[in-house]
């Protein structure tokens, strides 16, 4: 069974940092791009960032220079360093995985909760 464990979430204060990590079981971890979307309250969910097998990365304009996504291959894992933390980032943040043929994302976390306070 394929499954996306996110874990990581919280309440920082405005300037912070916060790591959220997702554990990737029942795939071959190599054929899929990893990626992180969010979605804040009365909002729809957005693009963050993704992650392919061989290092490439892309991220949503928003959130470039602040936030760092990274794969973890011996532990499936992919990770979301989040710096300069800003109150607009509060969100539900979820992982995502599509095969490396796919233009969607298909596979989701539950999602984890971020808050920053100002």
């Amino acid at each position: 069974q394929v499954q996306l464990a996110e874990a990581g979430g919280g309440l920082v204060q405005a300037g912070g940092s916060l790591t959220l990590a997702c554990a990737a079981s029942g795939l071959t971890f190599s054929n899929y791009v990893m990626g992180w979307f969010r979605q804040a309250p009365g909002k729809e969910r957005e693009f963050v960032a993704q992650a392919w097998g061989d290092g490439r990365t892309n991220y949503a304009d928003s959130v470039k220079g602040r936030l760092t996504i990274s794969r973890d291959t011996a532990k499936n894992t992919v990770l979301l360093q989040m710096n300069s933390l800003k109150p607009e980032d509060t969100a539900v943040y979820y992982c995502a995985a599509r095969l490396r043929i796919r233009s969607q994302f298909h596979i989701w976390g539950q999602g984890t909760q971020v808050i920053v306070s100002s």
